[in-house]
């Protein structure tokens, strides 16, 4: 008989056993819904603050010449850069047909969302647009060449792996037969205002060998050897109409796309500040050498600068001396120090 009921305390404990397990399920729904109400409360602030300090910055932004430019541009809307139009190098027309039209719009484009690249050539085109375009003007080179210079070296005194240097990438052989000096104290391919005249030169010898300015340009990148053999063997006078190597053929749009741009950042998406642009390097006096300079560090420190700021203004200025015979030399001296 024991065998077959079931004792009365084991009953009771069963029924205490089910009632713990069911609490702990009860408290246990009820933590996770008060963690989740938590949550969704807490997120809920958070949004409305973030709103909150949202709406105070873009009043504040509302109010400034720089919103009001960028208040009709579309937000984050990739869109095709060439539009088109009609377009010119140094006043000669850009024939427009299947071909060219795409050669313009691939360097728009590429020039147009390199924004790191562009933004930077904008910002020196500042510094140093007045510089070059004074001397194109005295020179008689039209004003468009001065993309030339972004085109070449990004307004920077660079160096190429075939030895080209400066704003105009001369080699130094050219940049000797046009009155540049070069030693191992003196590069004046560094001289932004010498290399410019250097390189008027050489662009309107160009252009009178060539007919125009477009081809000009042309010549400038690819060597005027070259393209003289590549117009005899095509039949051709036009740098348009030339199948030239990759890099010539995009060279001239590349400048007619900086030029469209650098222009009119603003039809590109690009809006800065007059004050984000660098500020031209005019604050100086110039000081004539015509002895040795032993060490440029000590003459620095006697006209009250720095070695680092003598080199800024005088790049041109390779090495930590400067040997002097039968010869003068005009060195800059910023007034600020």
């Amino acid at each position: 008989m024991e065998n077959l009921v079931r004792p009365y305390h084991c009953t009771r404990k069963r029924k205490k056993h089910r009632f713990l397990t069911k609490l702990k399920e009860v408290s246990c729904r009820f933590i996770n819904t008060f963690e989740l109400l938590m949550k969704n409360i807490f997120f809920g602030l958070f949004g409305v603050a973030s709103l909150f300090v949202g709406v105070i910055v873009f009043s504040a932004f509302s109010d400034s010449p720089l919103a009001n430019k960028i208040e009709n541009i579309l937000p984050q809307v990739i869109k095709s850069a060439y539009k088109g139009e009609q377009t010119n190098f140094c006043g000669e027309i850009v024939p427009i047909n299947v071909d060219t039209k795409e050669r313009l719009d691939r360097e728009l484009s590429v020039n147009a969302y390199w924004q790191s690249s562009t933004l930077l050539n904008i910002k020196l085109a500042a510094k140093y647009f007045p510089i070059i375009e004074q001397i194109l003007r005295e020179e008689g080179v039209p004003d468009d060449f001065k993309y030339l210079a972004v085109a070449e070296s990004g307004l920077r005194n660079v160096g190429s792996p075939a030895g080209a240097r400066g704003f105009w990438q001369f080699m130094k052989l050219s940049a000797k037969e046009y009155g540049l000096e070069i030693n191992s104290e003196v590069d004046e391919r560094l001289h932004l205002e010498k290399s410019t005249r250097a390189a008027c030169k050489y662009l309107k010898r160009l252009q009178k060998r060539f007919n125009s300015w477009t081809n000009a340009a042309a010549a400038y990148n690819v060597g005027p050897t070259k393209f003289s053999s590549e117009m005899r063997k095509q039949k051709e006078q036009s740098y348009y109409n030339l199948n030239l190597n990759q890099e010539t053929s995009r060279y001239v749009f590349r400048l007619i796309a900086l030029k469209e741009i650098l222009k009119q950042p603003e039809n590109y998406g690009y809006y800065l500040d007059p004050a984000d642009s660098y500020q031209e390097v005019n604050n100086y006096y110039e000081v004539v050498v015509d002895k040795t300079v032993p060490d440029w560090a000590t003459f620095a420190k006697e006209k009250g600068i720095s070695y680092r700021m003598l080199k800024v203004y005088n790049p041109w200025l390779i090495d930590s001396k400067l040997t002097v015979k039968n010869n003068t030399y005009k060195i800059r001296i910023p007034r600020n120090g």
